[in-house]
C-alpha cells in the first residue's frame, strides 16, 4: 500500500489543463480563464464626479463665494468648454469633470440664486472626483489566467470591454458503476441487489467542480462488459469507475480494462475508508478506479478526483482546506492507515468548534455521510487523544459539499 500523499502526487502528475475555447461573456461565469484578461479601456476614462453637485476651481469654492453658473454636464454629455475664474458647471454622478475644475461642490452645500450659486461649504482639492484610471488603465491585466470567473470577475471583464473570454473547456469525465447487484435509481432492482448511488454522487461532484460528467450504463461483472464500457469512454479526459476495484472473484474492473490496454500505476492506498483504489491509464486517458462502498467512493473522490479535476480545469490543485476543532470524545490511537472519520460539528456556548465522530463509521452508511458536517483527519500512527483535544478537520460546507 502507498500513502495518501504519494497517491495524490502520482495522480496529479498524470494531469494537465485541458484546452481552451472562446465563450460569450454571459456564458463565462464559473469557468476558468485560460489567458490573462487585458483591459481594452481605461476606467474611469476621464476624471469624473462621484456625486451630484457643481464643478468648481478650489480657489473659487470658498464658503460664501458666489459663482456664475455657465452650463450643465449630465453623465454622457460632457461640457464642451472649460471653467474660468468665478465660474461653475452643474455636474452629476458619473459626469466628466470640465477642464479647469479640480473639485466638486456637493449640491446640498450650494444655494442656487438664479444664474449663480452661493457656496455654503469650502471645498478641498480633488473633493468628490474619481481620477482617470483610478480603477484600471488600458493595458492592465485585470484578470489573471487560471482564475475562476465569479460574477464579480465577469463584471470586471465587462468593464474592461471584453464581450468574449478565452476559458478552459469543461473537463469531460465518464463515470462508470460496475456490478451485477446494482441498478440505477428508478430501474428494476435485481434479486439480492441494491440501488446504485455512487455514479450520481460522483457526477454531482464533477459538475460542482466545473466538469462535464457523463454517467455510463452500469457494467455487469464481466470482463468483456467492462471492456465495452471502456470503449464508450474513449475521448474523455478522465474515466472514473466505482466498484470491482478489489481482488475478489467478482472484482473485475482491472481484468476488463486490461483487455483494452490498461496500464496500472498503483493499486491500494493506506487509508480508511478507501483502501482498494486503483489508478492507471487507457492510452492517453487516466482511469481512477474507486471502491464500491459509497462512503469510501466519496472520500476517495474528495481526496483524489477533486485535485485531478481542478488541474484539468486549469486551476492549481491546492490541498483540502483544513481547520481545527475539539473532539467531543476520546479517539483511539491509529494504525498505519490514514483515517477519515465522519463527524458532526457544533459551536458550544464559548464559541468553540466541537467535532463529534459518529459512533459507527461503516463505509456503506450513506445516511451517516449525508448527516456529517466534516471529516476528522487521523494520520497514520496518530496517538490516542482525550475528549477536548484539538483535531484537524475538513469541513464540507467550505467545499460546497
Amino acid at each position: 500500500m502507498i500513502s495518501v500523499a504519494e497517491a495524490r502526487d502520482r495522480i496529479l502528475a498524470a494531469f494537465a489543463p485541458v484546452g481552451a475555447e472562446t465563450v460569450a461573456l454571459a456564458e463565462a461565469a464559473g469557468r476558468i480563464s485560460a489567458a490573462p484578461v487585458i483591459a481594452r479601456t481605461t476606467q474611469p476614462p476621464a476624471d469624473v464626479s462621484a456625486m451630484d453637485g457643481y464643478a468648481v476651481r478650489t480657489e473659487d469654492g470658498r464658503d460664501g463665494a458666489v459663482l456664475r453658473l455657465i452650463g450643465s454636464a449630465p453623465a454622457g454629455h460632457p461640457f464642451a468648454g472649460g471653467i474660468g475664474v468665478g465660474e461653475t458647471v452643474r455636474i452629476f454622478t458619473g459626469s466628466f469633470v470640465p477642464a479647469g475644475a479640480d473639485a466638486v461642490l456637493l449640491q446640498e452645500d450650494a444655494s442656487p440664486e438664479g444664474e449663480t450659486i452661493r457656496v455654503r461649504e469650502t471645498v478641498r482639492p480633488g473633493q468628490h472626483i474619481r481620477r482617470m484610471g483610478q480603477d484600471f488603465a488600458q493595458g492592465d491585466v485585470v484578470i489573471a489566467a487560471g482564475r475562476r470567473l465569479s460574477p464579480r470577475a465577469i463584471g470586471l471583464a465587462a468593464a474592461a470591454n471584453h464581450p468574449w473570454l478565452l476559458v478552459h473547456r469543461r473537463p469531460r469525465v465518464a463515470v462508470l458503476a460496475t456490478g451485477d447487484e446494482i441498478a440505477l435509481p428508478g430501474e428494476p432492482i435485481p434479486p439480492g441487489g441494491i440501488v446504485s448511488s455512487n455514479a450520481h454522487v460522483l457526477a454531482a461532484m464533477v459538475a460542482s467542480l466545473g466538469g462535464a460528467p457523463s454517467v455510463l450504463p452500469i457494467a455487469l461483472d464481466d470482463p468483456e462488459a467492462i471492456a465495452a464500457a471502456a470503449d464508450a469512454a474513449r475521448g474523455f479526459d478522465l474515466l472514473i469507475t466505482t466498484g470491482g476495484a478489489s481482488v475478489g472473484a467478482h472484482d473485475l474492473v482491472q481484468a476488463g480494462l486490461a483487455r483494452r490496454g490498461l496500464a496500472v500505476d498503483f493499486w491500494k492506498i493506506a487509508m480508511r475508508p478507501g483502501k482498494p483504489l486503483m489508478f492507471g491509464r487507457l492510452g492517453a486517458m487516466p482511469v481512477l478506479g474507486l471502491p464500491g462502498n459509497p462512503v469510501a467512493a466519496f472520500v476517495c473522490a474528495l481526496l483524489f478526483a477533486r485535485p485531478a479535476l481542478l488541474r484539468l480545469a486549469g486551476l492549481a490543485p491546492a490541498p483540502l482546506p483544513t481547520t481545527r476543532a475539539e473532539t467531543a470524545t476520546a479517539l483511539p490511537a491509529n494504525d498505519r492507515r490514514f483515517d477519515f472519520l465522519r463527524a458532526r460539528l457544533e459551536e458550544d456556548a464559548a464559541g468553540r468548534l466541537i467535532a463529534t465522530a459518529f459512533a459507527v463509521q461503516d463505509s456503506a452508511m450513506q445516511a451517516v455521510l449525508a448527516d456529517a458536517d466534516a471529516l476528522i483527519l487521523r494520520p497514520p500512527h496518530a496517538p490516542s487523544v482525550a475528549a477536548g483535544a484539538a483535531v484537524e478537520i475538513v469541513r464540507f460546507d467550505r467545499l460546497g459539499l
